[in-house]
């Protein structure tokens, strides 16, 4: 039975391609994973639900500059590098693979050290600051995309696989979708969501969509606002009710925990642009109008927005620059013109690897076919 170590963490965008992985490695071959993560991020809680091992270190992030904050960090944290050692001794993986955050930077250095394989999985087009660091002694780096090539120099180690997409965002039809949500089947159905928290700036957006789109009978919007959200955006609009449904055929939510079925339904998205909720959206062949997050580190979902619209596959506006009237303009425009949303779809799709999973771990068990624990 192989022996798998995966790392991960801080938030849903390294975590859920680590877990999608580990799904797609446990279903090739027997495999033990052990999930190690950090005590202060998402994968604390998550990953021992979904049933994995999980073991954690006491890590903090870098700045990507040098500075007092890193010397002190770096001299507090200097025992998670031991501390991973000894975990990787205990455990003896075949191969360890880490998908961004922290927390993996002492795992994979530790294993390479060891002369261990190592695999990273890099979702973005810009990458992250711990993948920068671990691409010099690592095995493989696998890319969520191509234009992500020109940041690494390790060009022999980079395979381009695309972003990991959960099983289950594939295999929800659109007829599911739509029943589940309790969608007309007729009408156009726009989503708008800003991620787990909201994004306040999309969410205020919005107000004037649901108002112009109130007694319209051709369309539906489902607006996932995010927890912290909620009460604002239904004071600020009047006449929603309790159970948030707004004119004709609106409905607004904090929180949607079957995303799968909410993007089978959806035939115009507004999104940021994460790497993983893109994934998703390529998968499914979606079109989207995406307003990436200002605030992300080297202002990567901007990139990884405009590697979509550059293939045709989105619009984008600017954080900045987003209005409400804007918004509404360029959702009626994509609603009237289906010939171009269909090229979009199209477009989407192109981009789109619903393999990646599997790429990966086939890489990942290729390593660990060569690994010095193979042979024991």
């Amino acid at each position: 039975m192989r022996r798998v170590i995966i790392s991960g963490g801080g938030t849903g965008g390294h975590i859920y391609p680590a877990v999608t992985i580990a799904e797609a490695i446990k279903a090739t071959e027997p495999t033990e994973i052990l999930y190690i993560g950090s005590k202060q991020g998402l994968e604390n809680t998550l990953i021992p639900k979904l049933g994995y091992e999980f073991m954690t270190l006491d890590v903090r992030g870098l700045e990507r500059k040098l500075s007092v904050h890193n010397i002190v960090t770096l001299c507090k944290t200097a025992g998670s590098l031991f501390g991973a050692e000894r975990i990787i001794r205990k455990f003896k993986p075949h191969v360890v693979i880490g998908t961004g955050g922290f927390v993996c930077g002492p795992v994979l250095l530790a294993a390479s050290l060891s002369g261990i394989p190592t695999l990273i999985q890099e979702q973005n087009v810009i990458p992250g600051v711990t993948n920068m660091v671990l691409a010099r002694f690592v095995n493989r780096i696998a890319l969520g995309y191509e234009e992500a090539e020109k940041r690494f120099k390790q060009k022999n180690k980079l395979v381009v696989t695309g972003n990991p997409v959960r099983k289950d965002i594939l295999t929800v039809s659109r007829k599911d979708g739509l029943a589940f949500l309790g969608f007309d089947p007729d009408k156009f159905t726009l989503v708008a969501a800003g991620g787990s928290r909201g994004a306040r700036s999309i969410n205020t957006a919005m107000i004037p969509v649901h108002e112009h789109f109130k007694d319209a009978g051709d369309i539906q919007i489902l607006h996932i606002t995010g927890d912290h959200e909620y009460d604002r955006v239904t004071k600020l609009l009047d006449g929603v009710s309790g159970q948030g449904f707004y004119g004709k055929g609106s409905r607004i939510i904090p929180y949607s925990h079957h995303m799968p079925e909410v993007l089978a339904a959806a035939d115009l998205v507004v999104y940021r642009a994460g790497a993983v909720g893109l994934a998703e959206l390529a998968a499914r062949g979606l079109p989207s109008i995406l307003i990436p997050y200002p605030y992300a580190a080297e202002d990567h979902q901007r990139y990884n927005a405009q590697a979509f619209v550059m293939s045709g596959a989105a619009r984008m506006i600017l954080d900045k620059l987003l209005t409400g009237q804007d918004l509404l303009e360029e959702i009626i425009h994509l609603k009237e013109e289906r010939l171009l949303l269909q090229k979009m779809a199209t477009a989407a799709l192109s981009i789109g690897r619903s393999d990646a999973a599997q790429v990966i771990a086939n890489m990942a068990l290729e390593l660990a076919a060569k690994s010095k624990y193979a042979k024991r």
